[in-house]
């Protein structure tokens, strides 16, 4: 018996993982400069929809991540990092069975606290 597990899926646990993880948000993926352009320069809300800066890639049973993430100001950036690190790579193993080789984590911004 042989089982697939599609990309989206790998993302939606990846994703769901960070939404339980206080103090954090995934960051907006960057625009390129022709996507402003084409836009006519407007990134409210009447602008393009921009993917999340999450990205799950794979080679055979191995998984690599790489994510964006805003972080509340005032809480310790390599902390957060290390625990979004820990937090995918078992989840992702524990629900797949498949070894995750990184989790690459890039501070993209600062918010401020919710409620603030």
């Amino acid at each position: 018996m042989e089982l697939e597990i599609s990309k989206n899926v790998l993302m939606d646990i990846a994703a769901t993982t960070l939404e339980r993880i206080e103090g954090l948000e995934i960051a907006l993926a960057p625009m390129k400069a022709a996507e402003v352009l084409k836009s006519g320069g407007s990134l409210g809300s009447n602008g393009p929809r921009r993917p999340r800066a999450l990205r799950v890639s794979r080679d055979g049973g191995l998984v690599s991540v790489e994510v964006g993430l805003n972080v509340e100001y005032g809480r310790n950036l390599v902390t957060v990092a290390a625990q979004v690190q820990q937090a995918i790579t078992e989840n992702l193993e524990l629900m797949t069975g498949l070894r995750v080789r990184a989790v690459n984590v890039t501070v993209q911004g600062i918010m401020l606290p919710k409620g603030a």
